[in-house]
């Protein structure tokens, strides 16, 4: 069997090496020889309990409020990374094998083996998961996540020349604001008439409007069916190959896909991506091999949790009133040339995922046995990176329970990624707001710019109190943070 070595050099010595084998018998695995660390049936009933349960149940799809409501009250995030922390220091760097009934998954303990195993998707370690595929296929089955080959190189290709991930100020940019500033303001009279309340209903239908206008067009400003029929399949996604596909629904909705991309209304993402396939020379980006009406669920798919982010930041601002001066002056500063940058914003909608990731579980699949220091992961196993606990780790960061946008801005100032500096060799602590490595999300920039306009837009005009919640200065933030429960006052400034 084929074995991928994840030692490191420097780490060669504690590698293993594999026993000889009785010529004339069949190969043992390496991983039977020489096994990873395994959780016993006491924990592997823990890791169900605290940590796999309460994330499955707030919904990995589309979220449940009641649940989530729940998962914040009792504090259950908090409480998977405590148990997560007890794995670590019991079983030193792993990764630990869970033997779960029917699927063995490892989990991620220790953050040089997180880099390593997100550098290195899609082999050994592919994106396309096969509890993601079967969640996933309800409404996407094509997208560039649950690709794998030619395939996803293929696909994620043209996501790529569609969201330009390498650059902070996306082409549409000049476009794209309008919109942006337009829905903002619409919002802003509509708390206006009533008191100055600002809920997330009120928050979430001006982004929805938002995002249907800069992925679609215009044209689908108000198309609220489009979004409703992809949060049913999303939900069916919820419970992945538990419910089957409904084939007649993904089927309606993909068509409707596929006429915006035909539309491709000037000014749209749908307009992007038909330019991106008219200039691809070998003609691989086409809908045969890049299926890009599999590509753009994914991007309805993903802002909703980037909202959920922005809604966040702005309760992060409400209690923080130095900050909140600091992002507006910069805003102000910058509102005279150009699309604006607004690092200090950005830095803040990234904090806001640090604190309450919206993807908590980053999974990935080894498709060929895989060698760590401490034994050898068997092929066909679940990876499960629980970003929580890296991320709230009070162990090894100093900032890991408090508001501290500031670890993200020399990295924003210095390659608009917003990487956290790194350490004297060179690796950074393993953050991840759009996950890290070869899968990273080809949107973030995208997404950065958008939520961090929004922001400038509601600041400019606005002051804000935030109702719901307590989150001052001095106190730990909360394990997770319930948007959909957040209440604000505005008033004019």
């Amino acid at each position: 069997m084929t074995q991928h070595p994840l030692v490191p050099e420097k780490r060669s010595s504690e590698a293993h090496t594999p026993g000889p084998r009785t010529i004339g018998t069949p190969p043992t695995p390496s991983s039977v020889q020489n096994p990873l660390p395994r959780a016993t049936p006491a924990e592997t009933l823990q890791i169900l309990a605290e940590v796999l349960t309460p994330m499955a149940a707030k919904g990995p799809i589309t979220r449940r409020p009641g649940v989530v409501a729940a998962v914040e009250r009792l504090d259950l995030e908090g409480r998977a990374v405590r148990r997560v922390q007890a794995l670590a220091e019991k079983y030193g760097r792993g990764p630990l094998l869970v033997p779960l009934p029917g699927r063995p998954l490892a989990l991620v303990l220790d953050p040089e083996h997180v880099h390593r195993i997100l550098d290195r998707t899609p082999e050994p370690f592919a994106a396309a998961e096969t509890l993601k595929r079967h969640a996933l296929q309800h409404f996407q089955p094509g997208v560039s996540l649950i690709s794998h080959g030619g395939d996803r190189a293929v696909r994620r290709r043209l996501n790529e020349a569609v969201l330009e991930p390498e650059h902070p100020v996306h082409r549409m940019a000049e476009s794209f604001l309008p919109v942006v500033h337009q829905e903002a303001d619409q919002m802003l009279a509509e708390a206006d008439d009533d008191g100055g309340a600002l809920d997330w209903e009120r928050f979430s239908s001006a982004w929805f409007r938002i995002v249907r206008r800069l992925v679609l067009g215009d044209f689908a400003r108000d198309d609220e069916e489009l979004t409703t029929l992809l949060d049913e399949l999303r939900e069916r996604g919820n419970l992945a190959f538990l419910r089957p596909v409904d084939d007649e629904a993904r089927e309606d909705f993909l068509d409707r896909i596929r006429d915006a991309l035909d539309r491709a209304e000037p000014g749209s993402l749908a307009a992007v991506m038909a330019q991106a396939q008219e200039q691809d020379a070998d003609g691989a980006l086409d809908a045969d091999g890049g299926r890009p009406e599999h590509q753009v669920p994914q991007w309805l798919f993903a802002f909703d949790p980037a909202g959920m982010a922005t809604f966040r930041a702005l309760a992060l601002l409400a209690s923080h009133p130095a900050r909140l001066r600091s992002a507006r002056l910069q805003a102000e500063d910058e509102s005279g040339g150009g699309v604006a940058r607004l690092e200090l914003l950005r830095a803040t909608v990234l904090e806001a995922l640090r604190l309450w990731p919206t993807t908590p579980l980053i999974l990935r699949e080894t498709t060929m046995e895989v060698e760590f220091e401490h034994g050898i992961m068997p092929a066909g196993v679940s990876v499960l990176i629980f970003a929580p606990y890296f991320h709230r780790d009070e162990r090894n960061l100093d900032f890991a329970h408090r508001f501290a946008p500031e670890v993200w801005e020399e990295g924003l100032r210095r390659d608009a990624q917003g990487d956290p500096q790194r350490d004297a060799d060179g690796e950074a602590w393993p953050l991840m707001p759009f996950s890290l490595g070869t899968g990273i999300c080809p949107g973030r920039q995208l997404v950065l710019l958008v939520t961090s306009s929004l922001l400038a837009r509601v600041l400019e005009s606005r002051e804000v109190d935030l109702l719901s919640h307590s989150l001052g200065r001095e106190k730990e933030m909360p394990s997770l943070l319930d948007p959909y429960r957040l209440r604000f006052r505005l008033s004019e400034r």
